[in-house]
């Protein structure tokens, strides 16, 4: 339980932080989700009006923690909230992940005493830190609300946190009136763009020398779990691998969703070839030269990620698209859906891809100045506005 102090006297102007700055807690939970949120962390750190509050939670700090590390190595960590236990993957352990999560978020938020919490997507720990938020009394933002993906409980996570939310930063068009249509008002939502957009012109494609130490791959392959059984994961996964056939592949390993030690085993057995590759996790500056590399040399992502359906979009990367996961999801002109989860279909959906016109791909996530803008408007919201914290249903 919330204790005493601002978080239970909703109804009180919120102040600000003690040296005069608004404190913008911005929470990441997962090592994707890091990546799209960085750039919003350092628009909010150059502000002079600001002050940066990143809280690392969930999935970083399952041991090895290697993403832990990246972000202690880029920016202050004030806060980190466990979640997972190490060794448990599925629904249920997620459920109580989230009732662990929802209990420290509460305590930190009661401690550090932000005047706004961003979040992005619809991940577990995005929803556990939302809801602590909300009922303890923070304003809540929300990044890439109104998005379609179905995920494993993807869609139904991202529409809650919207409705926890008190301003939102959709990436498109599209998803803001999905927002307007759930009964947020207008004045809370502004597109943004896609923070994961932002910033890609400043890397430069692969070297000869780093894409050796990775195989020098010509296709990609990134595929996270949907929630079925393992062997059901499995199968799809050795399939994809399968239609991948010979060409020379960097599998990285999935999200802890639950079926992801399925799609582990056909990653480890495919590997087990001279072509394959597997790699736990790259960085984001290394997987974005990576793929830049892919476009230039002719190469193919394969797998249900959503950087296929929007960094690899704005960088020239043909992707193949497999399953559920992304369905609903706006994307570039770059992705093919293969007509089923069978080798055969991927294979097709995979000569299909490469033969696109890889010049005239475009996509609808903007022009890559998210993270300024997310910041200017944290900046500019009327934290003394009693309705701020008021959930009113707009179209009532």
């Amino acid at each position: 339980m919330i204790g005493p102090g601002w978080a239970e006297d909703r109804s009180r102007p919120r102040a600000e932080g003690g040296n005069g700055l608004r404190k913008i807690a911005i929470v990441t939970g997962t090592r994707a989700e890091f990546g799209l949120l960085k750039p919003v962390m350092y628009a909010v750190a150059k502000r002079a009006d600001l002050e940066l509050m990143v809280i690392a939670a969930g999935s970083h700090l399952v041991q090895p923690a290697l993403t832990y590390r990246e972000i202690k190595q880029e920016f202050h960590v004030i806060d980190s909230i466990p979640m997972q236990t190490v060794g448990r993957v599925g629904r249920w352990a997620d459920v109580e992940s989230v009732g662990k999560g929802i209990g420290r978020f509460g305590r930190s938020f009661e401690r550090l005493r932000p005047d706004i919490i961003v979040v992005l997507g619809d991940r577990i720990e995005a929803f556990a830190a939302a809801s602590a938020a909300c009922i303890g009394g923070v304003p809540i933002a929300h990044i890439h609300g109104g998005d379609l993906a179905e995920g494993v409980a993807d869609e139904a996570m991202r529409h809650a946190i919207t409705k926890l939310a008190h301003i939102h930063f959709p990436a498109t068009e599209t998803s803001a009136a999905r927002i307007e249509r759930m009964g947020e008002p207008t004045k809370s939502i502004h597109v943004a763009g896609s923070p994961a957009i932002d910033g890609l012109d400043s890397f430069d494609a692969m070297n000869d020398e780093d894409a050796q130490a990775l195989g020098d791959p010509q296709a990609v392959f990134m595929m996270h779990p949907i929630g079925r059984p393992d062997e059901q994961e499995e199968a799809v996964a050795a399939a994809a691998l399968e239609a991948i056939g010979d060409r020379r592949t960097l599998c990285l390993l999935p999200n802890l969703d639950p079926g992801r030690t399925g799609i582990v085993r056909a990653i480890d057995s495919a590997c087990e070839a001279d072509h394959m590759t597997k790699r736990d996790h790259l960085k984001r500056e290394l997987f974005v030269s990576l793929l830049k590399r892919l476009a230039s040399a002719g190469g193919v992502l394969v797998g249900n990620s959503s950087a296929g359906m929007i960094e690899a979009g704005a960088l020239g990367v043909p992707v193949v698209n497999i399953g559920s996961r992304q369905s609903g999801r706006e994307r570039g002109t770059n992705v093919v859906d293969a007509e089923g989860e069978n080798a055969g279909a991927i294979a097709a959906a995979i000569d299909k891809a490469l033969k696109l016109d890889r010049a005239s791909f475009t996509h609808p996530f903007g022009d890559g100045d998210a993270g300024t803008r997310i910041a200017e408007a944290l900046a500019g919201l009327n934290l003394a506005d009693p309705a701020l914290l008021r959930k009113h249903f707009a179209g009532a």
